[in-house]
Formats: structure tokens, sequence, C-alpha cells
């Protein structure tokens, strides 16, 4: 039999909170189990207030479906080109491919390892002097540290292209003392089973304007339109979160600080015990950002020893993760356009994410730091 030291530390698990039952069992007992009702009227609603009053919000099936609304409300059709931060997960970039368009794939800058300002500008001209000015661009904050946001904002505006902001990792991060979601054109959420909430799946299209959200719930509810018949005049989708999920959402929103605190509790908790080691480097927060670290994230000096650590923790049941393998390295992906310096496939190769479950206890992470220092 495994003792308590032996149980498997996973990489981000969910964590509930102890409200979601109570409006989930509201929604059995009132009958309100489809992809509307009072629990994903009052989900929005918790969002909304959360991310600023002044924000739209419509509760979706997955943080990718509301990806794919955001780019098809911002006209993306077959033919068009989409620059897409190479860095992230998949999901950022397969809703350009469901809609026929082109991603192009540009490559981070090392000081918050997003998409980085110069590259990306770059990769706008160089797309426009071939006669194809990209149609939007899908920033992303990954492991939930905000990219450049003033920096990307101006190349924005500067090429008049809008920006899909992709904080599917960065519920609870901020910039400036605003909170990610809110910087885009349209800004997305997930709530999937990994993520700071979890909605066990789920996501949520975030704006500023009212028409914006109207038209995704229209999309996402299969595109009916107002008859006493079932009428069509658009094609739709079955993306709409249902009453039950939201009510974990629900429950989850009430926790969503206390969250955050303990995520970035393990953040300083490594920084503290492995920070002082020479092969270990972690990524800080730059002036004026404030990351929820979703994922706590280290670079080792090489693919040799991250590997080495990774392996390590495995043996003992404690799951680790590569960063993300970018995109444009990536069999499905590699054929199309990208503009790269090198940096994300460095990070790739180097970096480790730690378990960074908001459900840790002290005695995992110390399991986890004492691992480390015998392997380093």
């Amino acid at each position: 039999m495994k003792t308590i030291a032996q149980e498997k530390i996973w990489l981000s698990s969910p964590h509930m909170g102890g409200g979601e039952q109570k409006y989930v069992q509201e929604a059995f007992d009132t009958n309100w189990v489809a992809p509307l009702g009072p629990n994903v009227d009052n989900f929005e609603k918790s969002i909304t207030q959360f991310v600023g009053g002044d924000m739209h919000v419509a509760a979706l099936s997955s943080g990718t479906a509301a990806i794919h609304l955001a780019l098809e409300l911002l006209g993306v059709t077959r033919g068009d080109e989409v620059i897409c931060q190479s860095f992230t997960f998949s999901a950022s970039a397969n809703p350009i491919m469901y809609l026929g368009a082109t991603p192009v794939f540009v490559d981070s800058e090392i000081d918050t390892w997003n998409i980085s300002p110069e590259l990306l500008e770059a990769a706008i001209k160089d797309r426009m002097a071939h006669g194809k000015k990209p149609k939007a661009i899908v920033a992303v904050h990954l492991y939930g540290m905000p990219y450049k946001v003033d920096e990307i904002r101006k190349v924005s505006e500067k090429y008049d292209i809008p920006v899909v902001e992709d904080s599917a990792e960065a519920l609870g991060s901020a910039f400036k003392d605003e909170k990610c979601g809110t910087f885009g054109e349209i800004g997305i959420f997930s709530f999937n089973g990994n993520k700071i909430i979890t909605t066990s799946g789920g996501g949520a299209l975030v704006s500023r304007k009212e028409e914006v959200k109207k038209k995704a719930v229209f999309l996402a509810t299969q595109a009916r339109d107002d008859a006493p018949h079932y009428q069509h005049s658009n094609v739709g989708y079955n993306y709409r979160m249902s009453n039950i999920l939201a009510g974990i959402g629900r429950g989850q929103m009430e926790v969503l600080q206390e969250r955050v605190r303990q995520r970035r509790f393990n953040y300083d908790f490594y920084k503290k015990h492995l920070g002082h080691l020479s092969q270990l480097e972690f990524l800080e927060e730059p002036e004026g950002y404030y990351c929820n670290r979703w994922l706590t994230c280290v670079l080792t000096p090489s693919y040799e020893i991250r590997e080495k650590i990774r392996l390590a923790l495995l043996e003992v049941d404690i799951e680790s993760r590569p960063l993300w393998k970018p995109m444009h390295m990536q069999p499905v992906f590699n054929e199309f356009p990208h503009y790269s310096d090198g940096t994300s496939e460095d990070l790739f190769n180097r970096g480790l994410c730690l378990p960074s479950g908001s459900n840790l206890s002290q005695n995992d992470l110390e399991r986890i730091v004492e691992l480390i220092l015998t392997k380093i």
C-alpha cells in the first residue's frame, strides 16, 4: 500500500471549493439541464464582475469554441491569413484551420515568453508585401503571464488588425491593474479541468460590445432564427455551456482569488527553495505585470538536464511537463509561414512545468523540491 508521501502528484488537477454542488443541485431540482438557465446567466455575471463591469461574457463549451467564434465574428473566412503566437497550445491555432484560413506563426520574446512585438510587425509587413494582410492576431498570455499588451496593441492599431486575446491560462492575471481578457477586440477564457478554475469542460468569450456577445450566443446555439419553427440563415454550432456545468463554474468563481493566491504561493515556494541554483531560471514578473502562476515553469541549461529532472520526477509518480512545443515545429502546422528567431524552440528544449495545482500540500511541495535538489 502506498504511503501519503508516495501518492501521485499531478501537474494541475481540478480543485473543488465546496459550493459547486449547491448550484448543480439547483439545476437538477429545477430541471434546468439544458444549455441555458440561471446558472449560465449568473456564471456569466460573475465573470463580468471579476474582469470589469463593462464587459459582456458568453459562457461556451470550451476555450477552443470561443476562439473559433471570435475569429468568425471578426470576419475570418477561407483563404484569409491569421497571425498566431507559435509558442502555445494547439487550441490557439486549430480554429484558424476550422475556418479554412492560413495560420502564420510568430515567435516569442524572452521577457514574458509571449508573442514578440518586433517579429509581429515584421510578419505583418512581409505578409502585406505578399499581398495578404492578416485578418486577425491571436496573442496568448502563456502560463498566466500577460503578453506585452502596450506593444502588441500599438502594432494592432497601426495596421488595423484586431487581436483575439487568448486568456485560456490567464484568468486572474492582470497588466497595470487591468484584468487579462479585456485587452483584445475579443478575449477568451478556458475552464478545462487543468485550469485555475474549472467547469469540467468549458470556456467563455468576452467583449466590450454587447452585440458581439449576442452574436456569439446566437452562433453557439445553432444560429436559430427568430421564428416559430426551426429556421436557419447561418451555419451555427453547438457551443453553449450547459446549466449544470455553469453551476460548477459559479462555485469555482467564489474561490478564484484563493486559487490564484495558492498558485502564486507554489511559485514563491519553488523560487525560495530552488532559486539559488545556477541551473534553474524562473520567469519573473516584469513591472506592472501580475501573473496568476497557473503553472510554475523553470528553464534548465539544456534538454538533457530538463529530461533528467522530468524523468526523475516521473519515476516517483510526480507529473511534470516540457513547455509547449511551438506550433511551427508541429507536424500538422510545419508547412505554414512562420517568423522565428529560435526563442520558442530554445524554451521548449530547456523548459519544464512543475506541479502547480492549488491543492498541493506542503508535503507535496517539499517532496518535489527535495527530489530536484538531488538531481541538480
